[in-house]
């Protein structure tokens, strides 16, 4: 793992930054802690409080950010970059579970719990993460009503995310199994990935080996059916992001 490096407050209170070294490459980075979802509403003291303690980690393409059974010593914040929770099978086998954007926070239930990681997350990308450790975290999620708030709204949002991911790997038909993940991708994403006409974008796009990671399935396979929806023309298809032309025709398909 990456090691940790020290953190320095900004002067200005305004656009409170935590300002540091990434280990892996030597650069300074500058991260505007209001910008991070969780942080956004901190007063200027918690502000204060926080950055001091952050640590920045850098993680190539690949490289494991946390182990299953690993101490849940702290909270995590992706900066940039795309990871992958998933989950070790007993033949070795990666289980994708969901993927994690800029923003997210994660190892929050073996930190409440005082428990053990019980997934493992895997870079997809180069990233750049924040750790916080166990102790400040603890204390904003007791002390501080906006941070208490969006955790309990992130837990229930979670809870849903994994009944509807259930469902989906309980459906038998591969290809509505893809057509449905595609689905639930758009929904989570919300408002943010819309286009005039009622096209959805889909940004920062798994690769068809995460996809198929994650729904139980083979790559090819998740190859296959997104090039039968781009020839008939329901979806187009970019480098890192999959636009729904026709959203209701790729319901009627997940409705079957």
């Amino acid at each position: 793992m990456a090691s940790s490096t020290e953190a320095k407050t900004s002067d200005d209170s305004a656009a409170p930054l935590a300002d540091g070294q990434a280990p892996a490459t030597g650069q300074r980075v500058h991260v505007h802690l209001r910008k991070i979802p969780l942080l956004a509403e901190l007063s200027d003291e918690e502000i204060a409080r926080v950055t001091p303690e952050l640590r920045f980690r850098q993680y190539a393409k690949r490289e494991v950010v946390l182990h299953k059974g690993g101490r849940g010593d702290g909270l995590l914040f992706l900066l940039s970059g795309q990871l992958q929770v998933v989950d070790i099978t007993e033949d070795g086998r990666a289980i994708g579970l969901r993927m994690l954007s800029p923003g997210d926070f994660f190892g929050e239930i073996a930190l409440i719990n005082n428990s053990t990681r019980s997934a493992s997350v895997v870079a997809t990308s180069s990233v750049l993460v924040a750790f916080l450790p166990a102790q400040t975290a603890m204390h904003l999620f007791s002390h501080s009503p906006s941070v208490a708030n969006q955790m309990l709204r992130h837990l229930a949002q979670k809870i849903q995310r994994d009944s509807e991911f259930r469902a989906l790997l309980s459906i038998n038909n591969t290809a509505k199994r893809i057509y449905t993940y595609l689905v639930l991708m758009q929904r989570n994403q919300g408002d943010q990935g819309g286009e005039p006409g009622g096209q959805q974008v889909l940004e920062n796009l798994p690769t068809h080996q995460d996809i198929a990671n994650m729904i139980n399935t083979s790559r090819e396979t998740v190859t296959r059916a997104l090039l039968t929806l781009v020839q008939q023309g329901i979806v187009q298809k970019d480098a890192h992001r999959l636009i729904i032309i026709k959203p209701d025709v790729l319901q009627k398909l997940v409705q079957g």
